[in-house]
């Protein structure tokens, strides 16, 4: 009767370590092609909202830009900015310019992280206590992290080739 449970326990784990992995090699196929959609999807979206003046977040935007640059109409630069995030957004979904979308990117998430330290009004209610605001900002390190890791299966550029 041990050897039957010694058998029958063995089969369960070699049962579940097939799936463990072939749910791996499902995943290691997905996951990038998820992560360039699902960044499509965010960009895209909340750049058009805002080039249509429909963003929850343009009066974040507007506060920052009079923080930091205010010489500059916060009209022209929300439309900027609208089409700033949605060319990231398809950036992503064209294969051979996830190096453009990246830098791209990397420089959004600058202009996005500042309100953590510039209108600490507006992204903190207490120590370490975001606001929705703020919960709204910290949250970009996921999209960092999906960045990095499309970055990851990047292959390296070979000599003479160009970015795009």
């Amino acid at each position: 009767m041990f050897v039957f449970h010694l058998v029958l326990l063995y089969t369960v784990f070699m049962t579940f370590k097939s799936f463990d992995i072939e749910l791996l090699h499902i995943c290691r196929r997905v996951s990038v092609p998820l992560a360039r959609f699902g960044l499509f999807v965010v960009f895209f979206w909340f750049g058009f909202l805002k080039l249509f003046g429909l963003s929850p977040a343009n009066p974040l935007v507007e506060a920052l830009l009079n923080s930091v640059m205010p010489f500059m109409s916060f009209g022209t630069f929300i439309i900027f900015f609208g089409m700033f995030e949605c060319i990231i957004g398809i950036l992503f979904l064209i294969k051979g310019l996830e190096r453009v979308a990246i830098l791209m990117l990397f420089v959004h998430m600058i202009t996005t992280l500042m309100p953590l330290f510039l209108l600490p009004q507006i992204a903190w209610s207490g120590f370490m206590i975001p606001t929705l605001e703020g919960q709204y900002m910290i949250k970009n390190i996921l999209i960092i992290a999906a960045g990095i890791g499309i970055a990851a299966h990047l292959h390296p550029l070979k000599k003479g080739h160009h970015i795009c």
